[in-house]
């Protein structure tokens, strides 16, 4: 029977943190860390998944897809769900899953697993399903089955990912533009608080509750807006009372700044200046504390530690919040003194291990 081996990428983002359910623009990049799938054809109409990491098996039929009580298996399964909804899938298969994206650090490795599953399906069956509706599928997976009411961008990132580029996605229309990422004298570097995020799903989901009311005050006086992408200051000023209704203006606030300050980064790095783009990294985690209120000590004081610091351009929280990594922009010849020192105070203040991965920008889902 066919067999074949694909992987997907996790996915850092630069800027544009939490505007992507909120129809604003995201800079994600696809990395070097990825979840890989080898999936073989069977006779029968039975499912085997594997979780090599995990050293775990979940076994069920094409003809009862539905939710396990398997974390990990809820992944897959919800992409497979999003297939046999369009009754696509016309036998079983074997389906072996290892990753090394590390779970809960913002790297959206649920994306990967989704994003590899997926092409995996529509290789091995020759289904012909493009990469932008590949997508959407495994957003829909992360929707119904792992119940997380993500944005587009994790998805995006690990299937359209190049090599050395940054995307700069609209995610209102979907139109997206490569940019070069020419840190020449600079590493990305995550530094990892070994937080695991569970308050982040829960939390995630009234965040993006709190921008739909904002949403629903604003069309009182104009009917017209949709999303906080085509919302401003004056609006939300307008029509929300930031005394009776503090959480949602504070939120609302943040994400119209961050859809704002997106776009003016994206023209920094196309010109050059990436020390301006470094400070709107900074201004990005303030937001994320202060107004979004999405951070936690561990990560703050990461930030904190590294804000004045000569080799260090920029430096922020990454991903969904509540634990999980800083993304900062270091100078090569001082990144391994900047994380040795990190690593020390950290280990002192919270008695905890920090990790550190220096990223590489890689390609998007694919054959191996």
């Amino acid at each position: 029977m066919q067999q074949l081996t694909v992987k997907a990428p996790g996915r850092i983002n630069l800027i544009g943190e939490h505007t992507d359910y909120n129809e604003g623009f995201v800079m994600p990049a696809a990395i070097q860390k990825a979840a890989t799938v080898s999936i073989e054809q069977r006779t029968d109409r039975s499912i085997h998944l594997f979780a090599e990491d995990l050293q775990d098996t979940y076994i069920l039929s094409l003809d009862t897809v539905t939710k396990s009580s398997k974390d990990w298996a809820n992944y897959m399964i919800g992409v497979i769900a999003q297939f046999q909804k369009l009754g696509n899938i016309p036998s079983g298969f074997t389906l072996r899953l290892k990753s090394d994206v590390p779970i809960g650090a913002g790297l959206s490795s649920s994306a990967a697993i989704e994003c590899a599953v997926a092409y995996a399906i529509n290789e091995l069956f020759a289904l012909d399903f493009d990469r932008m509706q590949l997508t959407k599928m495994a957003q829909k997976a992360e929707h119904e089955y792992a119940g997380v009411l993500c944005g587009i961008m994790d998805q995006f990132a690990s299937m359209f990912g190049k090599k050395d580029q940054v995307i700069l996605l609209d995610c209102k229309t979907m139109e997206y533009q490569y940019y070069p990422l020419q840190l020449e004298h600079y590493d990305i570097v995550l530094l990892d608080t070994q937080i695991k995020h569970a308050l982040a799903s829960s939390e995630y989901n009234t965040r993006r509750q709190e921008c739909e009311q904002g949403i629903k005050f604003i069309q009182k006086q104009y009917p017209s807006i949709n999303s906080l992408r085509d919302a401003n200051m004056d609006m939300l000023n307008e029509m929300v009372d930031q005394n009776q209704y503090p959480k949602v203006y504070s939120r609302c606030k943040y994400v119209i700044q961050e859809i704002e300050r997106t776009q003016a980064a994206a023209i920094d790095l196309k010109e050059g200046r990436l020390e301006a783009f470094g400070q709107k990294m900074f201004a990005t985690h303030e937001g994320l504390t202060n107004l979004y209120e999405v951070s936690c000590p561990e990560l703050d004081f990461l930030v904190s530690e590294v804000k004045d610091h000569p080799n260090v351009i920029g430096a922020r929280m990454m991903g969904g919040g509540f634990g999980g990594c800083t993304i900062n922009l270091i100078k090569k010849e001082a990144t391994a003194s900047v994380v040795q020192k990190l690593v020390a105070s950290y280990q002192n203040i919270f008695q905890k291990s920090l990790q550190h991965y220096i990223v590489a920008i890689s390609d998007g889902a694919g054959l191996v």
